[in-house]
């Protein structure tokens, strides 16, 4: 293979890679149905030519008949009159009438045909054109879509799942941490010394409220001499004086405290 043979394959992959690049399917496709309908209008007036050609035939055709009609009456008349020059002349006009006539037949026969050939080819261009235009409809449709979804693959591709699965891990944790440190505060808050003496204030308070009850009932009369002394061997028996409580619950939480060192 000569150079100049090289560098023009050279030059034409080069030119076709370039236009194949610069082409855009859904375009040309556009312009493809732009042009087969802009074809319409000029196949409409090629079939309206043949079809007034036809006609004009056809009207050429009724008028020879007549003419031919006409003369041969002319002359029937002229022999009747015995006008035989009159009646030669017109013989000489009715020949040639029939001749005109005879090729216009033909003539009018042709165009006839042809203008049905017009219609049926114009017929068949329209519904050609409109199945094409439904196909590069649905390729255009296609052609959106591969954009769209090449679109979407891009814009996939500069997701990093796997940093955002670590930050979503790091957040979960720390916020883990938070959850448990909360929790622990509030489990300390419920078992301090405070709190437990609030309850054993609040047990005494309903120790002596029952105290009460039972005195009211024992000076109504409804209750004997033995429930009273009962009520009260209970309330008695129950009663704890406030520091022995207090010594007791220092004493539970130095017990704590040593036990967790």
């Amino acid at each position: 293979m000569g150079l100049w043979a090289r560098i023009t394959r050279i030059f034409r992959a080069s030119t076709g890679a370039a236009l194949d690049k610069m082409e855009n399917p859904e375009l040309v496709l556009q312009q493809t149905i732009r042009d087969m309908r802009d074809r319409v209008p000029e196949l409409n007036n090629s079939v309206a030519q043949v079809m007034a050609t036809e006609r004009l035939l056809a009207k050429q055709k009724e008028n020879l008949s007549t003419q031919v009609v006409d003369l041969d009456s002319k002359i029937k008349a002229s022999v009747k009159m015995g006008r035989d020059d009159i009646a030669t002349a017109y013989i000489g006009q009715l020949q040639q009438a029939q001749i005109d006539l005879e090729r216009t037949t033909i003539q009018a026969d042709h165009a006839q045909i042809a203008s049905k050939q017009a219609l049926k080819a114009r017929d068949n261009y329209v519904l050609n054109m409109k199945k094409r235009t439904a196909e590069a409809m649905q390729l255009i449709s296609a052609a959106k879509q591969a954009k769209l979804q090449e679109q979407l693959a891009q814009t996939m591709e500069t997701f990093d799942i796997g940093d955002d699965a670590s930050t979503f891990n790091e957040m979960r944790e720390k916020i883990d941490r938070r959850v448990a440190a909360a929790e622990a505060k509030l489990q300390l808050g419920s078992s301090s010394v405070d709190s437990q003496m609030q309850d054993i204030e609040r047990e005494a308070m309903d120790i002596q409220l029952q105290d009460k009850l039972l005195e009211y009932k024992q000076s109504m009369g409804m209750l004997g001499a033995g429930s009273n002394d009962t009520g009260k061997q209970i309330g008695a028996g129950t009663e704890t004086p406030k520091s022995d409580v207090l010594d007791q619950v220092l004493l539970n939480e130095v017990n704590q405290n040593n036990q967790s060192k």
